[in-house]
């Protein structure tokens, strides 16, 4: 299977792109590279391969939520840059 230089001329304005001639040919070979490599998958004999569902049968461990606070109030009040008595002061965001 391969394409011509009007097929991808065509999918060119489909996608909004535009090659000069040099980068035309070397689109045109690599758009065929990929079909013939694509044509050669189709020959193969897949009727006895299950479908992959994983790529991997390794299975993340994940570690349980739990909600804690790292740093005090009066830590994080401490660290701020600007404060108004038990709250941050932070810029006017609306008017």
């Amino acid at each position: 299977m391969s394409t011509n230089i009007e097929t991808l001329r065509q999918l060119a304005h489909l996608a909004r792109l535009e090659f000069d001639e040099t980068k035309e040919q070397e689109m045109l070979k690599g758009l065929n590279e990929i079909l013939d490599w694509v044509d050669q998958l189709r020959q193969l004999d897949t009727a006895n391969v299950e479908p992959l569902v994983h790529m991997s049968e390794e299975v993340n461990v994940l570690r349980e939520d739990v909600a804690q606070n790292t740093v005090s109030h009066e830590d994080a009040l401490r660290l701020a840059p600007r404060k108004d008595s038990d709250y941050f002061r932070v810029p006017k965001v609306m008017e």
